[in-house]
C-alpha cells in the first residue's frame, strides 16, 4: 500500500529555500502558488503552466495549490461576490488543464493566521512561532483599539493586559503589531494597519450565522465545478480555532467542519486535516475528526503545539506537544487501509507544517517567511516520516 505522499510548501527562490534543496530531503510533491497575481483575480492558464513547469525541472511535481485564496467580497458577501466567484472557477479550470487538482483554501478573516511572536525562543536555542492571549488583548485593546473590546475581557485579566501592554518597550510594542500584521504567506509586504481597521469594522458588522452562510454560497457555486473538474477542495481550519479580536470562527471545530461539508456534500467538497490549527483548542478531538471525516480529507498538514493553561501555545516539535502526534498519524493510516479497501486516493498529500529556526537557519532566518524554514521543516519530515512507516508496520 502507498505511503502518504510527502510534500513540502515552497514560495519561490526569493523566501531561501531552493526546490534543489527540497528535493534533497526525500519529498516527491511541492505546495506552491502563482502568488504574483492579485487577489480575486483569474490565474492565467500560461502563468500555472510556467509554475508547474519551473517545478517539474527540478524532478519535482507540483502536487497541491496552496492557496487559491477567497477575495474579501465573497467572505463578507457584498454584491460583487458572483464576479469573484466566477474568476474563481476560471482558475480552477486553468489548473485543471494543467493537472493540478487538489486546492486548499481557506475562509479566515482578515488574516490568514494569529500569532503574537514570529522569534519565540526556546531552551534549546532555537525559535518557534507562539500566540500569547494577553499579548493578542494589548493588540486588541491598545493598538487596534476595538470599540468596547474590553466587554470580552473579565476585569482581572484587563489589569494584566495595562500591565503588560505599560511594560512593553517601544521596540517590542513595534514588534507585537509586526508579529500580528505580518501578511499573507509568501509575502513580506505588512498588512496595512488602517487597512486592518477597515476590514476588522467591516467583519464585526457580520454573524457567525451570515460568515457561514457565506462560505455556504461559495461553497454551492465553487464544488459543483470543482466536482465536473474532478478538482478537490481542501479548505484549512481557523488559526488559532477560537475568536481573535471579536471576529467569529466558522471552521475550527468538529459542528463547524460538519456544517460546511453537509452545505454541500460532494467528493470534491473536503478538508485539509491541519493538527496544529485544530490541536490549539483542547476542545477538539482530533482521532474524531479523522474517523468520522477521514474520506473527505484531501490535503494534510501535520505540525504540534504546546498549549498552556493560560491559554496560550508555541509550535514544539513535530512529535512532542499536545498533539497524539501517534494517535493521529495511526488514525490516518487507519484511513489509507480503508481507501485501499474501498477506494479513493491512498497516497494523501501531507506536508510538515511550519517547523523551528535552527542550526544554520538561525543565520539567515530573515531570508524565510515565518515558521517556513528549511532544516527545522526538513526534521519534522524525518520525524514523521519514522512515524508513519513504525506505525504502518505495527499494523500489518
Amino acid at each position: 500500500m502507498e505511503y502518504l505522499k510527502k510534500t513540502f510548501r515552497w514560495f519561490g527562490p526569493s523566501f531561501g529555500v531552493r526546490l534543489s534543496d527540497i528535493r534533497q530531503i526525500g519529498v516527491e510533491g511541492i505546495v506552491a502558488a502563482c502568488q504574483d497575481i492579485p487577489l480575486g483575480e483569474v490565474w492565467p492558464i500560461e502563468t500555472v503552466a510556467s509554475l508547474k513547469s519551473e517545478i517539474e525541472s527540478a524532478g519535482l511535481e507540483w502536487s497541491v495549490v496552496e492557496s487559491v485564496n477567497i477575495h474579501t467580497s465573497i467572505k463578507y458577501g457584498l454584491p460583487d461576490r458572483d464576479r469573484y466567484i466566477s474568476n474563481y472557477i476560471e482558475t480552477l479550470k486553468n489548473l485543471a488543464k494543467n493537472d493540478i487538482k487538489v486546492v486548499c483554501y481557506n475562509f479566515m478573516q482578515l488574516i490568514d493566521w494569529t500569532r503574537t511572536n514570529l522569534d519565540y525562543k526556546l531552551p534549546n536555542g532555537a525559535s518557534a512561532l507562539q500566540y500569547d492571549p494577553l499579548a493578542a488583548a494589548a493588540f486588541d485593546l491598545y493598538i487596534l483599539k476595538r470599540g468596547n473590546a474590553e466587554k470580552d475581557y473579565d476585569e482581572g485579566f484587563l489589569k494584566e493586559v495595562a500591565s503588560f501592554f505599560k511594560n512593553l518597550s517601544t521596540e517590542e510594542i513595534s514588534k507585537l503589531e509586526k508579529s500580528i500584521l505580518a501578511g499573507m504567506p509568501g509575502s513580506r509586504k505588512l498588512i496595512d494597519l488602517n487597512e486592518f481597521k477597515k476590514n476588522h469594522e467591516i467583519v464585526l458588522g457580520i454573524s457567525k450565522q451570515q460568515l457561514q452562510d457565506n462560505l455556504a454560497y461559495f461553497l454551492k457555486a465553487v464544488i459543483p465545478e470543482a466536482e465536473k473538474l474532478g478538482v478537490k477542495m481542501a479548505i484549512h481550519p481557523d488559526d488559532p480555532p477560537f475568536s481573535v479580536f471579536g471576529v467569529p470562527r466558522i471552521v475550527s471545530n468538529y459542528e463547524e467542519l460538519k456544517f460546511l461539508l453537509d452545505a454541500c456534500p460532494s467528493p470534491s467538497n473536503g478538508l485539509t486535516f491541519c493538527s496544529g490549527s485544530l490541536g490549539a483548542s483542547s476542545n477538539n478531538d482530533l482521532v474524531k475528526i479523522i474517523k468520522d471525516f477521514g474520506d473527505k480529507i484531501h490535503f494534510i498538514h501535520l505540525r504540534n503545539v504546546q498549549r498552556n493553561e493560560n491559554g496560550s501555545f508555541y509550535e514544539a516539535e513535530h512529535l512532542n506537544g499536545s498533539v497524539p502526534m501517534q494517535k493521529v498519524m495511526k488514525a490516518i493510516v487507519e484511513e489509507q487501509f480503508k481507501r485501499n479497501e474501498k477506494g479513493g486516493i491512498v497516497n494523501i498529500p501531507m506536508r510538515p507544517d511550519h517547523g523551528h529556526v535552527l542550526l544554520d537557519d538561525i543565520q539567515r532566518q530573515d531570508e524565510f517567511y515565518s515558521g517556513y524554514s528549511l532544516i527545522g521543516r526538513a526534521m519534522g519530515l524525518a520525524q514523521l516520516s519514522g512515524l508513519e512507516m513504525g506505525i504502518r508496520e505495527s499494523l500489518l
